[in-house]
């Protein structure tokens, strides 16, 4: 079962191949959602400074029953912070919210502030400032590792030229018809496990597929977003699902087929980059006032 295995990162820490995405979970309601998530099995759990629920996702890890060290929790610092002591600060603040004694896995939320996102300003020095908190954070053993998200080629270089020590992670948007490949395999050459955020770009490709995935899905007795699931780990991706629903969170673990060559061929070459009401926000192309 896929949610069983783990990838290992470039410091040696395992983290499991699929994680609960919690974007726009409530507060309230993520204490159930995370113990909905680790009943079924899952073992990983991905919130976020600007998510507003690291209260509840850390509840829900006290909480449901299994030992906090077979679990991996993931948050990332907001992208507004670009100064060391706000970082530091930050790292601080999101320990106590969580109310644990340290965090598998902190990321750079962006590289850009979300409202300067589509700006040419990269903020190169503030992302050193806020990686040398996370550099020295995880020396404390309060981080297990630390890595990047939404980081561009640019970007990844400008924090490589200067830490002592490498990221462990990018976390991008990558789903089948929105696939990054170049940044994808420019960040695996540089020791980073790439995750993929909105598998199933923000719902909207679960309620318009292009016919062509509905056939491949069909093909293999599976549902779409299964399909979406199994693309993205043959791609060697950490695909992050977010669902609210145990029983789809069961359906997005259940990914125990292969898709053909010619299959996987014909996926990467589709191109789905509709987002609906999502499509307000910077990484689905809006821009925020």
């Amino acid at each position: 079962m896929v949610l069983q295995e783990a990838y290992t990162l470039s410091n040696g820490v395992n983290i499991p191949k699929v994680g609960l995405g919690t974007w726009r979970i409530a507060d309230a309601d993520a204490v159930q959602v995370v113990k909905d998530a680790v009943g079924i099995g899952y073992r990983h759990i991905d919130t976020a400074q600007a998510y507003q629920n690291e209260r509840g996702v850390g509840e829900g890890i006290r909480t449901c029953g299994v030992k906090r060290e077979e679990l991996f929790v993931t948050t990332k610092l907001a992208a507004e912070i670009k100064s060391y002591k706000e970082a530091v600060d930050a790292i601080d603040r999101s320990l106590k919210t969580l109310g644990l004694d340290y965090i598998d896995l902190m990321l750079i939320h962006s590289p850009k502030p979300w409202r300067e996102f589509h700006k040419d300003e990269h903020y190169f020095e503030g992302n050193r400032e806020a990686w040398r908190a996370l550099e020295e954070a995880y020396g404390a053993g309060k981080l297990r590792a630390i890595g990047l998200s939404n980081f561009e080629h640019v970007d990844i270089d400008n924090i490589l030229e200067a830490c002592t020590v490498s990221p462990m992670v990018n976390q991008i948007l990558a789903h089948i018809g929105n696939t990054p490949f170049e940044l994808i395999q420019y960040s695996q050459e540089k020791g980073m496990v790439v995750e993929a955020y909105s598998p199933f770009g923000h719902g909207q490709f679960l309620k318009h597929p292009p016919q062509q995935v509905v056939q491949i899905a069909q093909k293999y007795g599976v549902t779409v977003s299964q399909l979406a699931i199994r693309y993205l780990l043959q791609l060697d991706l950490l695909p992050l699902p977010r669902s609210q629903s145990p029983a789809h969170m069961q359906q997005n673990a259940d990914v125990n087929f292969v898709i053909g060559d010619e299959d996987m061929t014909l996926l990467k070459g589709i191109e789905f980059k509709e987002y609906g009401e999502a499509s307000i926000f910077p990484v689905f192309g809006g821009k925020l006032e």
